[in-house]
């Protein structure tokens, strides 16, 4: 008996794509670098128009799109993207 064994496209820490044989817990937009959760609105709105599926990336954990430079998104990882954005806001007036 053949089984086919499904694997997944994620993109590691150093922003390259790897195959793995299980799927991402995190999503991403590589356009503006964002990451966020599988069943966030947003990006399923995008989806649903047509838009944002040739930019999807997706990642193992969500240490692996930090360390890949990406930034927390907005609308399902509120809390997070808030601390994000003020401790960049603090480094860009510390320059």
């Amino acid at each position: 008996m053949d089984v086919e064994h499904k694997t997944y496209t994620l993109i590691g820490p150093d922003r390259k794509p790897y195959k793995s044989s299980t799927p991402g817990t995190f999503g991403g937009y590589r356009k503006n670098k964002i990451y966020g959760r599988m069943d966030c609105r947003a990006a399923l709105r995008a989806i649903e128009k047509g838009g944002y599926i040739n930019e999807r990336v997706f990642f193992a954990d969500e240490q692996t799109a930090i360390a890949a430079g990406y930034r927390p998104c907005g609308v399902c990882l509120r809390e997070k993207y808030v601390i994000w954005k003020e401790k960049r806001n603090s480094n860009e007036e510390g320059i």
